[in-house]
This record gives structure tokens, C-alpha cells and sequence, in this order.
């Protein structure tokens, strides 16, 4: 892969936890902000908010396990090592390793699916969670009808058993990423990534380990980390931190009919709003997050 790229003002480092070694990016003092990314992206997803967030907060951005300049280890048969329960857990062990009791944590796509995981299985880890861009796992599967499957038909291609989604996508990792990307805007348009992002995000997918891993991600969202959901959901277990959720008048939850009321069925105290944008809100409009993010880690 490339020479990992890293946003302005702030330095990357690999940071070995138990279990794997995770690719970090870190800037700022104050109160920890963990920022966690979504498929198919990486850490640098966040170049053009994460330096404001930095004047104010410790902010910590790490590569999820398989993507960007994290491990990618192989997946197992029950779909256990890409869970967001395990890769929660990650996340804890970061934070230790950082000797940080808690932080923040503002989630966009799988990496906010990581979030509201690691703040169910870990409460005192997270003081405030940030959601961008996603409906829990269990109810975007009970909300999937002709609309949703013709817009995340991904969901499904992803999860189909290796190697099947690899061969295809690697037969031309960019063109597949390019195509993914510029579907997902709102303008249909590559020009909202930063160039340097752009390049990572189509990096890491020519990576075989990093596709497998990419993968795998989606083989656990159909079903480890699906049934974790429905058996949370089962026992009444709730979110406790507040809670603030933002998502694009055109991403993928919007298309659910009332976003903000599904995350009320899972957490006490829920701020939502909706803004101009498609799926990759802090690339097609970093002030949005900014107007949402900024007062509630204040």
C-alpha cells in the first residue's frame, strides 16, 4: 500500500493492543474524542473536521481493524473477528493503552456502528456518543424492502462467502471504490474527497488482507452482529450516554421513515436533526457536522 497520509496538524503512529495492532492519528488537548470511520474509508475521512475538533479536544482517530494502516487479520467462520462487539472491544484497549478512563466518540457508517456497540457493552467507556449516518444494524435489516436493497445492495453483495465479493471487486479495487463513493454523494461526484483521502480509500481496497477484512465487516453486519442487537434489544438494554444523531437528506437512513425515532428506542436521551448531504457528510458538508458536533462535546 501507499505511505500512510495523515491530516494536517496531527501525527500517525501503530499502537499494539492484545489483540491487534491499530494504525492512530492523534492531535490537540482537553477531553478525549475518539473518531471512528466507515466503510469504505478510512481514518482520513475525517481531514476536514477533525483540526477544528482538535482546538478543543484530544482527538483520536484510528484505523478499525482491516481497514487503512491497521492489522487486517483473516475472518473466522462465525463472523466473530470483524464484529462490532470485537472491534468495540479494540477500542477499549486503546483506550487503556492511551491510560484514558473514557472519551467522546463521534461514529460515521460501520465506524458508528462501532460506537453505539462499544457504548452498549461498555457504558463507562463513553461519556457522550455522536452517530452519523446510520440506523441500527438490527432495524435497517427489518427496514429493508425494494428501496433499501436497490440503495445498500452491498448490505448483500459483501456478505456473500468469501471469495466471492473479493474476486469482484479485486478484478479493479479503484474503479469499485470510485463507483462506491460517487453513488453515495448527493452531487454523483468524486471532487468532495480530499485528494489524499481518495488515494487511501482506493489503497487499502487493492489490498487483498484489506479487501478480505472489508468483507468480513459485512459478514458479521448480517449476522453476528445482527443477532447481538436483536438479543440486546430482547433484554431491553439500553444507550445511556446522550446521544446526538445527524444524517444526510439523502444517505441511507433517511430512507428508513423516522431515523430519529428508531435511535429513541435505544437511547435516553437522543438530539437529532437531518442536513443537506448524502452519505459522506463531514467530506460533502463539514459544517454541518461542525454546527451539530461542536456545542455537544462542548
Amino acid at each position: 500500500m501507499m505511505t500512510p497520509p495523515t491530516i494536517s496538524g496531527f501525527t500517525r503512529r501503530r499502537i499494539a493492543l492484545p489483540e491487534i495492532t491499530l494504525s492512530v492519528q492523534e492531535a490537540g488537548t482537553g477531553p478525549a474524542l475518539l473518531l471512528l470511520h466507515g466503510y469504505p474509508q478510512n481514518g482520513m475521512c475525517w481531514a476536514r473536521v477533525a483540526p477544528i475538533f482538535a482546538a478543543t479536544h484530544h482527538v483520536i482517530i484510528p484505523d478499525l481493524r482491516g481497514y487503512g494502516w491497521s492489522d487486517a487479520p483473516p475472518d473466522d467462520a462465525a463472523h466473530r473477528v470483524y464484529s462490532k462487539r470485537r472491534m468495540a472491544a479494540d477500542i477499549v484497549d486503546l483506550l487503556a493503552a492511551l491510560s484514558l478512563p473514557k472519551a467522546m466518540v463521534l461514529g460515521h457508517d460501520r465506524g458508528a456502528r462501532v460506537s453505539y456497540r462499544l457504548a452498549l457493552d461498555h457504558p463507562e467507556s463513553v461519556s457522550r456518543l455522536g452517530i452519523i449516518e446510520i440506523a441500527p444494524t438490527a432495524d435497517y435489516w427489518a427496514n429493508w424492502g425494494a428501496e433499501m436493497a436497490m440503495a445498500a445492495y452491498h448490505w448483500t453483495f459483501l456478505a456473500q462467502p468469501a471469495p466471492l465479493p473479493e474476486r469482484m471487486i479485486g478484478a479493479d479495487p479503484a474503479a469499485y471504490i470510485d463507483w462506491t463513493l460517487q453513488s453515495w454523494t448527493r452531487a454523483g461526484s468524486l471532487d468532495v474527497f480530499p485528494a489524499d483521502s481518495l488515494a487511501s480509500y482506493r489503497a487499502q481496497a487493492g489490498d487483498p488482507a484489506h479487501l478480505h477484512a472489508m468483507c468480513a465487516d459485512y459478514r458479521a453486519g448480517a449476522t453476528t452482529d445482527r443477532a447481538d442487537d436483536e438479543a440486546d434489544r430482547a433484554a431491553g438494554r439500553r444507550i445511556t450516554a446522550p446521544v446526538r444523531f445527524l444524517y444526510g437528506h439523502h444517505g441511507f437512513p433517511a430512507r428508513t421513515g423516522d431515523p430519529a425515532g428508531i435511535w429513541r428506542k435505544w437511547a435516553d436521551k437522543v438530539e437529532a436533526s437531518p442536513c443537506d448531504s448524502g452519505h459522506f457528510v463531514m467530506e460533502e458538508n463539514p459544517e454541518a457536522v461542525l454546527r451539530a458536533f461542536v456545542p455537544f462535546f462542548a
